[in-house]
């Protein structure tokens, strides 16, 4: 068997050809979530409130690049499954929510964090702080709960295709892949759970220990990848054969 043959059994299959209804649902919300980060952004009238807005740029682009990958995530699901069950529309429904939910918290969050590291302040003007004493915590838990909701309702789709896998003929690759799925997601949500008992505990004193502990995500998606890559690759041998 040549590599090109073994290849194109082990790739996963796209089960979804035209866009179904869901998916153009789903990417109406989705681009309405891209705009909400900006909708609240004025035109400049001057220079100087110009140069003010370009410096939140930073945390726009980290918002922009968390959804679109989202979104991709969410893309690649439907491409590989092509699922349209009401179960499906269910999940699909309550994740789309949490997005346009969790829109809000992202944008707060990296404003306030992109502009400390750039020290920008809040103008001695304001009648009320950005963030008070003692809510640092809270709002990192807020964050967190966003952060988990998202990657659980992925993990349950993902569940939900292997439950389906005989009705999807799914290949011993397939399947395997659509566990390491699961597994992954399960990694961002444990380390959500983490961040959130962080802020929870540790409350204000603590609440950038709750921050940094997306930092683990690094290296345990790394784990995991080659992880599961290596088994993986053993299942594809078997095809050599």
């Amino acid at each position: 068997m040549t590599e090109k043959e073994i290849g194109k059994k082990t790739d996963f299959r796209w089960r979804g050809g035209e866009v179904l209804r869901i998916e153009g649902f789903s990417d109406a919300v989705f681009a309405f979530a891209l705009t909400l980060l900006v909708v609240s952004l004025e035109v400049p009238k001057t220079f100087n409130e110009l140069l003010v807005t370009m410096k939140g740029f930073g945390a726009f682009a980290i918002c922009f690049a968390l959804l679109t990958f989202l979104w991709y995530e969410h893309y690649k699901f439907f491409r590989r499954y092509g699922l349209n069950d009401l179960f499906t529309i269910t999940l699909n429904s309550i994740l789309l929510f949490v997005v346009l939910f969790y829109v809000y918290p992202l944008k707060f969050v990296f404003t306030l964090v992109v502009g400390q590291v750039l020290a920008i302040g809040p103008s001695n003007n304001l009648v009320q702080p950005v963030i008070e004493p003692g809510q640092a915590g809270l709002m990192m838990a807020v964050y967190g709960i966003g952060y988990l909701a998202v990657y659980l309702l992925f993990t349950f789709l993902y569940f939900h295709a292997l439950q389906k896998k005989e009705d999807l003929e799914l290949s011993a690759v397939e399947i395997y892949d659509t566990l390491s799925s699961i597994s992954g997601n399960l990694v961002h949500v444990s380390v959500a759970i983490i961040s959130i008992f962080v802020a929870i505990i540790g409350g204000e004193r603590f609440s950038a220990w709750a921050g940094l502990t997306y930092f683990l995500l690094g290296p345990a998606l790394s784990i995991h990848g080659m992880v599961r890559g290596r088994g993986r690759r053993k299942l594809e041998l078997e095809f050599e054969q």
